[in-house]
C-alpha cells in the first residue's frame, strides 16, 4: 500500500514538472532582443516581431510556430480557437474591475461604521437626556462610591454631573 501510495506521488510529481509552459509570448524588442513574457508585447510591437503566442500551434512542417497574421488589435472570435489568446491586454480591465469591486466594498465598510457611530451618537444623546431630565427635577439621587457604599450626590456633584450631561447632549445630539 505504501509503495503505491509513493509511486503514484512520483508518477504525479513528474506529470507535473513535465508539462510545457503555458501562456508564453516570445517577441523582439526595439533593441532586437528576444523578451519572453506571460503578457502580450507592448501594442506599439509590430506583428512581425512577435515570434509565439500563447496556444499557437506548432506546424509539423520543419517545426515553424503557426501565427495567426492578424494584428494584436484586432477583435478576437468567440469561437475559442487558438486565436482567442490573441485578446489584446484584458488584464487592464481585469485589474480594473476588482479595483472598483474594492472600492464599492470599502465604501459599503464606510458606510456601515458612519451609521454605527451615528447609532451610538443618537443612543448617548438619549441616555443623557434622559439624565439631564432626572438631574433637573430636583429628586435625591445617590450613586456608588470607590468602596461600594452609596453616597448622596451634594449641590457641587449635582451640577458637575448637569454641565457633563449638557456637554454631551451638545455633542451627539446634533
Amino acid at each position: 500500500m505504501l509503495r503505491t501510495a509513493v509511486a503514484l506521488a512520483a508518477l504525479a510529481a513528474a506529470a507535473l514538472l513535465s508539462m510545457p509552459a503555458e501562456a508564453q509570448w516570445k517577441w523582439k524588442d526595439k533593441t532586437g532582443h528576444t523578451q519572453y513574457s506571460d503578457l502580450p508585447p507592448p501594442i506599439n510591437t509590430p506583428e512581425q516581431d512577435i515570434l509565439a503566442r500563447p496556444g499557437a500551434s506548432k506546424a509539423r512542417n520543419g517545426n515553424v510556430s503557426v501565427v495567426s497574421t492578424a494584428p494584436a488589435s484586432a477583435p478576437v472570435a468567440a469561437s475559442g480557437t487558438a486565436s482567442g489568446a490573441l485578446a489584446p491586454r484584458t488584464t487592464d480591465s481585469d485589474l480594473e474591475a476588482r479595483r472598483k469591486v474594492a472600492e464599492a466594498e470599502q465604501a459599503t465598510k464606510v458606510k456601515a461604521e458612519q451609521a454605527r457611530i451615528a447609532a451610538a451618537r443618537a443612543d448617548n444623546c438619549n441616555r443623557a437626556k434622559g439624565q439631564l431630565a432626572t438631574l433637573d427635577s430636583g429628586m435625591r439621587l445617590a450613586r456608588a462610591n470607590d468602596k461600594g457604599e452609596r453616597e448622596v450626590l451634594d449641590d457641587k456633584q449635582r451640577a458637575d454631573e448637569t454641565k457633563r450631561m449638557r456637554d454631551t447632549i451638545a455633542a451627539d445630539c446634533k
